[in-house]
């Protein structure tokens, strides 16, 4: 017994055919078949293509100049005053 039993995948898949319907689930596989089949040509065709040199530039990058920025030191704020200790609220049962 458990979730693998014979019984549960009947009922699961009766509740299944009857919330989604059968063209749904008809159509959903045919989506999901043709897709895995898009895949495995995609994955053939990337094994067969036979791989491209890389192409180097004719001419080489210009250099950036540098950019002059200034840099303020951080402006800091400080809260002056003493920690207390919160006080819990009283309950009136």
């Amino acid at each position: 017994m458990g979730i693998f039993d014979w019984k549960h995948w009947i009922v699961l898949l009766i509740v299944v055919v009857l919330v989604f319907g059968t063209k749904k689930l008809k159509n959903l596989g045919g989506d999901l078949g043709e897709s895995i089949k898009g895949f495995r040509k995609a994955m053939n065709d990337e094994e067969t293509k036979p791989a491209e040199p890389t192409v180097t530039p004719a001419q080489p990058a210009q250099p950036v100049p540098p950019v002059q920025t200034t840099v303020q030191p951080p402006q800091g704020h400080t809260l002056e005053g003493q920690a207390q200790p919160a006080q819990d609220p009283l309950r009136k049962d």
